[in-house]
């Protein structure tokens, strides 16, 4: 008899996500596992800043909070809790829910992933100085714990996908070589980790949908690992076939999705309607995951300041230039290591209004004092108030410099790392690196779709025709678009070269850019090198986490033949 497919749902996708969203989850409607991702790059910098002030620290206190308002909830109602709150300190964070669950009265019986977190051997593994060094672990800790009879599992640095795949190895029993499963789990978890993204959060069709305040995804998986994206009744939002492509083209590469337990085919999914907010996910295939894990390191670099100039009415390229020849002239005996200007031309001429008469002059600074990119800049800068261009003021002052942090990746044999499950009778448990593993390849992709040629054409912004998502790994973004018909995916993959991709986004113009074809979603995805620096806290750019990278491709104007429109 096959068994009934288990209720997987996601209530944070993010270090400051809703806080109702346990509350809102775990009385909307039937679950079995209630799972949240705490984690990113950034937020191992801030916990890792966290743990510097105190090691007792180092785990995500939301999560503590939330778990305090929803434990006995939880317990009632049968819904197990799997999340990586327990960031750069999992022991902890489950020492201190087990002092919770005591002075609430509940009886749960709680474990914890530990293994991740490498900092005390950064040098010998050639990491060099850092902050925080913490491999990618996998789902099979979790499996452990859970099948040891766990109620709540916290973790330290897994893939994000890991808390979703763990409950559905244990309650299955898949074997470490269910590939085709586990892939199928990977792509669910894939989906639903990033919370209201997959539900009509951030998608590029927003206008069609009655949006609101969207309900957090469950990812309904069978024993096969095919799975229906949904969520519960009532909720805000919208689940279809859109909003679960662009969360699949979120954050990836191409077609071979790597992770410690499988690497997902990606190319071979088929998503398929089945019924008003529900997206089966069916056909995913699993190959064995390579041989190393990779690592999150950050550091600190040194600190950073900034501020911008309003500059209104005429002559802007001029007042520009002036407070630029100001500001570096008075910084001249101790020069910033790194300076950035940015000059925004949000002006029109014969504005109604004083903002829209107005461009944005921004300047941002790097040290490694913090009184040069502090007191010294901030000094100079707001010294010209009176002695440079007509109209001057600024958004905001100049502050004190602020830390900033940098990331780098990093890759090591999964044999090195430990990976460990610490079962609720505190036993430990050591869960095995995969046996058999594959080098990572690239998949052909010479294949592309017969041309959709048309010779009536029109110049329009290239979201007309299709939809985007960005995001960033790193330095690195990347740029997913699809379209949402045959003959527009035709168009799309001759069309959207990575020439024209660089054409239409001058900022990548001089940077590495990579392309892939995902044919089964009708989808390429750019991957665009270097243009976020040493990653989302350096702040190396406007928008440093390319959040928004996806939306300026889409605004920009293309010929598109008119039978597309």
């Amino acid at each position: 008899m096959t068994p009934a497919p288990i209720r997987i749902g996601n209530a944070s996708g993010f270090y400051g996500d809703r806080f109702s969203a346990v509350h809102e989850m775990l009385t909307g409607g039937p679950l079995d596992v209630l799972t949240g991702d705490y984690l990113a790059e950034l937020t191992m910098l801030i916990l890792g800043r966290d743990r510097m002030k105190d090691p007792n620290r180092g785990y995500a206190k939301t999560f503590l909070r939330q778990m305090e308002q929803n434990l006995a909830l939880a317990k009632e109602k049968g819904v197990k809790i799997v999340a990586n709150a327990g960031g750069l300190n999992p022991a902890g964070l489950a020492d201190a829910l087990r002092e919770l669950a005591a002075k609430l009265g509940v009886d749960v019986a709680i474990a914890h992933v530990e293994g991740d977190d490498l900092i005390q051997r950064a040098e010998e593994l050639g990491f060099g100085k850092t902050l925080t060094a913490n491999a990618y672990l996998g789902a099979w800790g979790i499996a452990e714990c859970l099948n040891a009879g766990a109620d709540i599992v916290v973790t330290g640095r897994v893939t994000d996908a890991s808390v979703i795949v763990g409950p559905a190895a244990a309650h299955f029993g898949w074997a470490r070589d269910d590939y085709d499963a586990l892939a199928g789990a990977v792509a669910a978890g894939h989906v639903i980790e990033c919370g209201t993204q997959a539900t009509g959060g951030n998608y590029a069709f927003f206008t069609e949908h009655e949006i609101g305040v969207p309900g957090f995804p469950i990812a309904e998986i069978s024993a096969d690992g095919s799975s229906v994206i949904t969520k519960h009744p009532g909720t805000g939002g919208v689940v279809n076939a859109g909003t679960v492509t662009a969360q699949l083209l979120y954050e990836i590469t191409g077609a071979r999705y790597a992770g410690p337990d499988v690497t997902t085919r990606f190319d071979t999914l088929t998503l398929t309607e089945d019924g008003q907010d529900r997206v089966r996910i069916s056909g995913v295939t699993g190959e064995p995951p390579p041989p190393t894990l990779k690592v999150c390191l950050n550091g600190l670099g040194g600190f950073r300041n900034e501020t911008t100039f309003v500059l209104t009415g005429l002559d802007i390229e001029a007042k520009a230039a002036l407070v630029k020849e100001q500001l570096e002239g008075a910084l001249k005996a101790r020069p910033p290591a790194d300076v950035r200007w940015t000059l925004a031309r949000t002006d029109r001429p014969d504005a109604e209004t004083e903002q829209q008469a107005s461009a944005l002059l921004h300047v941002a600074v790097k040290d490694a004092d913090p009184e040069v990119a502090g007191r010294a800049f901030s000094g100079a800068a707001i010294e010209l108030a009176l002695a440079s261009y007509p109209g001057f003021h600024v958004t905001a002052p100049p502050a004190a410099a602020s830390p900033y942090g940098v990331y780098r990746a990093a890759f090591v044999d999964a044999k090195e790392v430990p990976h460990v499950a610490v079962l609720p009778d505190g036993t430990r448990r050591d869960i095995a690196p995969a046996a058999e593993t594959l080098p990572l390849s690239e998949v052909d992709e010479s294949a592309l779709p017969a041309p959709f040629t048309q010779a009536e054409v029109r110049r329009v912004p290239l979201g007309k025709v299709v939809g985007a998502r960005s995001g960033d790994k790193g330095g690195n973004a990347n740029v997913g678009v699809w379209a949402r018909s045959d003959e527009a995916w035709r168009w799309l993959a001759h069309r959207l070269t990575v020439t024209e991709f660089k054409l239409l986004l001058p900022e990548t113009a001089d940077l590495e850019v990579r392309r892939h074809l995902l044919p089964n979603l009708r989808a390429v995805n750019f991957v665009v090198e270097g243009i976020l620096g040493e990653g989302v806290a350096s702040q190396a750019r406007f928008d440093p986490q390319a959040k928004a990278l996806g939306e300026w491709l889409r605004s920009r104007e293309i010929d598109i033949p008119e039978a597309l429109l």
